[in-house]
């Protein structure tokens, strides 16, 4: 591993990989939507395009030898055609533009998403099949994406897809900033019983995870063609660790509660409005969300101790530490 590239390298856990591949001495290259001259700064070759565009990434993969595959529409709402032209068809197009360039090794930031089919998950492992009925387009975009991943490893290009949960950690610009606001505005309400276990992923764990899967396509190859799931050493009880961090930040504590049937029932007919006047807003509750919210989702990492030698690298509770801290100088 020598010459790599990183596919959404702007984003979250994006630039987190290239910062921890610079700090290994490697050359690394970025694609992306946008220019990145923070990343530029560093040494990065950035190519600015889009992953649907499949001579634009033949292009910039000419001696490449690793592929992390970051780049995706995330979120839960938007058009199918959307979803899929990014997530489905572009990983299409980068499975492609590695086979022409003939890169060794491509990694796969997936989702435990793939396998959510609208019951709640208690240490799950991999043998669990993909789901049959998504709730939202990112979910149906991402099995189909991850399927040609897999199903694209072979002895010219050794593939593997990580599924790492509510990725955290400072310079998120999604998750926890979207908790925090809704929190000050007091608009976040317990969802079911509030006693559900959820899988977090401390942001340079799923670096870690990353790596370790990019280093084994490239020695023994026992991770080609799988997945795995990662995350914390332990789940946590999610609005435990919600209201944890609202009280290290001055924020009230989450108390009141809405009955899960309720939210669901909401969000099916949010769904349905904001379907058919075509608005590009994301409802405040949605199917997905509702059940996100109320039941656990929580997974065995067993198979990615054992084939890649994960390990937590950041406690839940160091990492807590280092995102409250982070939230205070990003609200000074």
């Amino acid at each position: 591993m020598k010459n790599v590239l990183v596919t959404g390298g702007g984003g979250f856990i994006g630039q987190a990989i290239v910062r921890k591949l610079i700090g290994k001495g490697l050359q690394v290259n970025v694609v992306g939507r946008n220019s990145y001259p923070q990343l530029a700064a560093m040494g990065v070759h950035c190519h600015q395009g889009d992953i649907r565009d499949l001579d634009f990434l033949k292009a910039s993969f000419n001696g490449i030898d690793t592929v992390f595959h970051v780049a995706a529409k995330a979120g839960i709402w938007g058009t199918k055609e959307e979803y899929f032209s990014i997530n489905t068809q572009g990983t299409q197009n980068v499975i492609a533009a590695c086979q022409k360039a003939l890169v060794s090794a491509l990694v796969y930031t997936s989702t435990p998403s793939v396998v959510f089919d609208r019951a709640p998950l208690a240490g799950a492992n991999e043998s669990l099949p993909y789901a049959t009925r998504p709730l939202c387009h990112y979910a149906a975009s991402k099995i189909e994406a991850e399927k040609k991943v897999l199903t694209a490893d072979d002895n010219g290009l050794r593939t593997a897809a990580i599924r790492p949960h509510l990725v955290w950690g400072p310079g998120d610009q999604h998750l926890i900033p979207r908790l925090l606001e809704r929190g000050r505005e007091g608009k976040l309400k317990v969802v079911g019983k509030g006693d559900n276990m959820v899988d977090i992923s401390y942001i340079d764990n799923v670096v870690h995870a990353h790596i370790l899967a990019a280093e084994n396509l490239h020695t023994s190859g026992s991770a080609g063609g799988e997945a795995f799931f990662i995350g914390q050493e332990q789940p946590v009880h999610l609005w435990e660790w919600i209201n944890s961090l609202f009280a290290r930040v001055g924020i009230e504590q989450v108390s009141k509660k809405v009955p899960f049937s309720l939210a669901y029932l909401a969000g099916a007919v949010l769904e349905g409005i904001f379907g058919l006047i075509r608005c590009r807003t994301e409802p405040k509750m949605t199917r997905f969300l509702a059940h996100q919210l109320a039941h656990s989702h929580w997974f065995n990492h067993e198979k990615a101790k054992d084939i890649l030698g994960y390990q937590e690298q950041v406690s839940t509770a160091e990492g807590m530490s280092l995102l409250v801290s982070w939230v205070g100088r990003e609200t000074v």
